[in-house]
């Protein structure tokens, strides 16, 4: 849902017009809706117990799900010529959630942690530090915070988390130029 909020922000800016918001909406519907409903439908059909899915094993349809969405949501977006910083974000979709698809495998570790620390980088580097310090950083510690105290994840999952947000978003800005 963050980088639904993200895309919205990056389409708007790059075009403020319909033509940006029908990018956004685009965008969000392949990355953020498609994935959810999936997840839904493993629900109702009984292939996950329960949203969280504590059973790691059943996280791997909704991850290549989600890696699938967004790797088309970055092939629609170039091929049509969409918002290059819509375009970056969804590379930037695809790659964070292949590796944590991949790690979860083996070791659990937080995606919401991952998406607020990427959400935070990319807010500093596309808009300013300041707005990425007085209005994200508190969410990012609140996003930190809930996830200890629901025990949904242990500090090292966390912290494991914001490390893979960051080195995302320092790769894609560094090898590719993204987000600058």
């Amino acid at each position: 849902m963050m980088f639904a909020v993200v895309g919205l922000a990056f389409a708007l800016t790059e075009d403020p017009s319909l033509t940006g918001l029908a990018w956004a909406v685009f965008y969000g519907l392949l990355v953020s809706l498609a994935p959810i409903l999936v997840v839904f439908y493993l629900l109702r059909t009984g292939r996950i117990k329960e949203l969280h899915m504590s059973n790691t094993g059943e996280r791997h349809i909704p991850y290549v799900t989600a890696a699938l969405s967004a790797l088309l949501a970055f092939l629609i977006i170039t091929w049509l010529d969409g918002p290059e910083l819509l375009r970056c974000l969804a590379l930037l979709n695809t790659i964070i959630l292949t590796a944590l698809g991949l790690i979860n495998t083996r070791y659990l570790i937080s995606i919401h942690a991952t998406a607020i620390m990427a959400t935070f980088l990319l807010t500093g580097l596309v808009y300013s530090w300041v707005l990425a310090w007085v209005v994200v950083f508190p969410l990012l510690l609140g996003v930190c915070i809930v996830r200890l105290y629901l025990k949904r994840h242990t500090g090292a999952q966390i912290i494991a988390g914001l490390l893979l947000g960051l080195v995302a978003v320092w790769l894609m800005q560094t090898a590719l130029g993204c987000f600058a």
